[in-house]
Order: C-alpha cells, then structure tokens, then sequence
C-alpha cells in the first residue's frame, strides 16, 4: 500500500463527505473525525393548500424557502442539532422550517411556505418562506389564490441556490398563470378546471437548472408537483414544493406541501451553490 506524502509527513488527508436528511424531525449529527469545516444546505417544508367544495376553490401554498453556508467552522467529534421541516397539512397548514443549530445557535435557517386560505373570498395563497439564516438561497413562491366556480390555486415552488420560486397559477385552464423558477428554483404549479398542480421541489446537489411553470417544475433535480384529487395528498414536489388546491366542485380538506430537507457535505473545493457538491 502506497502512503500519500501528506500522511509520511504525519498529517491527515482531508476527508470528503456528505450526508442528508430527508424525513421531518430533529435529529443529533455527530462531526466525524479530522472534519473541521463543512456546508450546508436546508429547505423548509412546502405549505398545504386550502379546502375546497361548494362553489369555492381553495388557495395553494407557499413554496419552503432554500438557505446555504459555506465554510462552516466545526469541531470533530462535536453534536450539531438538524431539524428537517414537515410539509404543511391539510387544510391551509403552515409548513415546518428546516435548519441546522449548535445549542439553538442557528448556523443555517430557512423558513417553510405558508398555507393557502379556505376563506370564501378571493384571496392569494401562501406565501414562500424565506431564507433565514445563511449567506445564499431563495425564497419560495406564492400559492395561486382562491375563486368561485372555478379552478383552484396551485402551490408556489421551493426557493433556489441563487433565485426564488415560481408562483403557482389559478382558474379555469389556467386563467391567472403563475411563473418559472429562477436559480435554480422550482416552478409554480398550473392551474386547472381538473385539479390545480402542486409546485415543484428543489433538489439538494447543488444548483441546477430552474424548474419551468406547469407540469415539469421541479428545479436543480426536485421532483415535479403533482396534480390535486383527492384529501391529504401530497401534491408538492420533493423538496419544499407548495401543495394544490382541488376545484370548487369537489369537496376535499386541501392537500399537503412537500416535506424539506438537510444536506451537509465536507471536503477540498466543496462549496455551494455548485462547486463539488455532488455525492463524492
């Protein structure tokens, strides 16, 4: 076996690693051995669109918004606290926020998309969440609003690495249209006499390319939202995508936001939003 001249010389490699948190909760990180330095990247949750039936469409929820920080300084063998944030639930919940903490010192915060309104009344939906903590990220977008007699409002996509979410559109075929994601973000949903889209989640490798408005809106590799059909389902798209809202014909309790997520990765010439922050 061949040593690299660093170890001769008596000094650690650098390790390379990543790890991810995919499932809502708080969890406990142990920092793994000769691991001084690492970057982050969190999502907060997307927010659950509102109710539906009796003439009146529901409102879809807000995208979770996307925080990054590079360079963060840890100690090997230290206990960091991640909180990965629940998508919203039905109807018109708030979604959970993510971040990653050092005894409720926040290092990397990002909020999760508010939920839409059942309110008989023409209102927006949810508002994205925001970027809390952290020196880069984006916002979520806006849910679609609400209408009578018609669509519902779609849910707003998860914030980017650079740009902000796509709003979520509304109405019958899509007559209030909402818009594309940008850095890397995703889309907001369509809406539709048939159900209206959840919005597009954002993936954790780093940014990407944005996710389109409509059916293929998930941004920098998230998965695309989902049309809205039936109670509790989730139609945001991994992660941090806004949750639909059905037609006013049919009468649902809404639909839920994409959960959020956490990634830290570590290693030489790693940093986000796109410097070796593949899976290596």
């Amino acid at each position: 076996m061949i040593l690299s001249r660093r170890l001769m010389m008596g000094i650690s490699e650098v390790p390379v690693g990543q790890v991810q948190f995919l499932t809502s909760g708080s969890f406990s990180w142990v920092v793994p051995a000769n691991v001084k330095r690492v970057s982050v990247v969190v999502v907060g949750g997307g927010g659950a669109s509102g109710d539906s039936g009796a003439g009146w469409a529901g409102a879809g929820g807000g995208g979770g918004g996307l925080s990054w920080q590079n360079d963060i300084s840890v100690s090997p063998g230290e206990t960091l606290t991640v909180v990965v944030g629940a998508g919203g639930i039905d109807p018109g919940g708030t979604a959970g926020e993510s971040n990653i903490n050092r005894s409720a010192t926040f290092l990397v915060r990002a909020s999760g998309g508010a939920g839409g309104s059942s309110t008989a009344a023409q209102v927006n939906g949810g508002l994205g969440g925001t970027l809390l903590v952290g020196s880069g990220g984006g916002s979520g977008g806006q849910g679609g609003r609400t209408g009578s007699n018609t669509g519902g409002g779609a849910g707003g996509g998860a914030g980017g690495y650079s740009g902000n979410g796509g709003n979520g559109g509304a109405g019958n075929a899509d007559a209030l249209p909402g818009t594309a994601g940008t850095g890397g973000a995703g889309g907001g949903g369509e809406g539709s006499t048939a159900g209206s889209r959840g919005g597009g989640g954002v993936g954790l490798q780093g940014e990407g390319t944005s996710g389109a408005y409509g059916a293929l809106n998930g941004g920098s590799g998230g998965s695309n939202g989902v049309l809205a059909t039936t109670s509790s389902q989730i139609t945001g798209g991994v992660y941090g995508g806004g949750g639909g809202a059905e037609e006013d014909d049919t009468i649902i309790t809404g639909t839920r936001g994409g959960g959020g997520a956490v990634r830290i990765i570590w290693g030489t010439a790693r940093s986000f939003p796109s410097t070796g922050t593949a899976d290596q």
